[in-house]
């Protein structure tokens, strides 16, 4: 297991991107410089919101009389962002009323639900990205003596609508295209910052559609689960990915007092051990915790094998077929479900009542909480 400062620096490594809210930004800036000045530049420059200058290709310049269109190619760095190579251009045109107007174009989602970034019916340009445009427009209107001057903007990605469907956006309620994004204007790779803003806008639209209980899965296995066992549509679950600890607190934070857990032993066993992040990284010890349950329940059964036994397998629906067949399951399972709900219920400090279902191998259901049920049925 590698320690933190490996794992940091080889973070460091990797080269960082620019977001679609600096690509959205430089170009729109690069537009408005030609239509004032009518002449084309191929180069253009923002600082982001974290301070690193992004100095940009610009492409594709087309005019008619009353517009400047121009784009630039998304470069995410090393990030796995699906994003990386489109083009996102900005068209810009002047209004007789002063002030800036941002749009959202062909390939950039509108939102429909509520809890989000923006209003519905807007376009999903988020509040940073638009900050960004404004500010970097108003620069350019004052360095040409054109203040009063209104300014019309709009963003677009061509192949937006496409990618979407490859995100969370059709889930959240954002239909047509991407989102423009960022909140540092840099796209630093394997962010877990990324990570955890999409579970708290998750969070968050399901705050705003009224839900009395957070359904939360660590990933597609639980989502497949909940679909095939209990008819449960995939939108209706948070994927919490192995950010147990921290989806706890935005729950908390969005104002959540009920959550239902729901995922495969494999996982789950490991919040059993109140461990707060479930990656690997951070540390296994499944098979340890699982043990030490049976540990716990051996005294009532002289069953003084199974914990070596467990101890020595690879996976947990192994371990699983171990305590069954040595007629432990249902003490055991019991009491690791327990387990669970305690520690999800401990990571809020008390403020979320927490239930938990847990499966294992073809998504047999293994345990569940006493209230599970119910909480289940809140949810549909």
């Amino acid at each position: 297991m590698p320690d933190e400062m490996t794992v940091l620096k080889n973070k460091k490594e990797l080269r960082c991107g620019y977001t679609t809210g600096s690509c959205a930004a430089v170009t729109a800036k690069a537009a408005l410089i030609m239509l004032i000045s009518g002449e084309d530049i191929f180069n253009a420059s923002i600082v982001t919101p974290k301070g690193p200058v992004y100095n940009a290709e610009i492409l594709d310049i087309t005019r008619t009389d009353d517009s400047v269109s121009c784009a630039v190619i998304k470069d995410g760095g090393d990030d796995p962002d699906i994003t990386s190579g489109s083009k996102v251009f900005a068209t810009v045109r002047f209004l007789d009323d002063q002030g800036i107007t941002i749009k959202g174009g062909e390939g950039v989602g509108v939102i429909t639900k509520p809890g989000l970034d923006q209003p519905i019916g807007e376009a999903a340009i988020n509040s940073v990205p638009r900050k960004m445009i404004r500010e970097n427009l108003e620069d350019v209107l004052e360095k040409y003596g054109r203040t009063n001057q209104g300014v019309e903007v709009t963003i677009s990605v061509p192949n937006g609508k496409a990618l979407a469907e490859k995100t969370f956006n059709p889930k959240l309620g954002i239909v047509g295209g991407i989102s423009i994004l960022g909140t540092t204007g840099i796209v630093e790779p394997m962010s877990d910052a990324a990570i955890l803003d999409t579970i708290r806008t998750e969070v968050r639209v399901k705050r705003a559609e009224d839900k009395k209980v957070l359904l939360v899965a660590p990933g597609n296995y639980g989502l497949t689960f909940l679909k095939q066992r209990y008819g449960i549509d995939e939108n209706d679950a948070v994927l919490c990915s192995n950010f147990v600890y921290d989806t706890v607190q935005i729950a908390c934070d969005e104002g959540f007092s009920k959550m239902l857990f729901v995922g495969h032993i494999g996982k789950l066993v490991k919040v059993a051990g109140k461990i707060k992040n479930t990656h690997s990284m951070y540390g296994d010890h499944r098979m340890e915790i699982l043990s030490g349950i049976v540990s716990e329940v051996q005294e009532d059964t002289g069953s003084s094998d199974i914990k070596e036994k467990v101890l020595s397998c690879v996976m947990t629906d192994e371990a699983v077929n171990i305590i069954n067949e040595a007629g432990l399951g249902d003490k055991v399972f019991h009491r690791m479900v327990s387990k669970i709900k305690e520690a999800m219920e401990e990571f809020s400090g008390g403020k979320i009542e927490t239930e938990t279902i847990v499966f294992s191998n073809e998504y047999t259901e293994l345990v569940r909480t006493e209230n599970a049920q119910l909480f289940l049925e809140m949810t549909k």
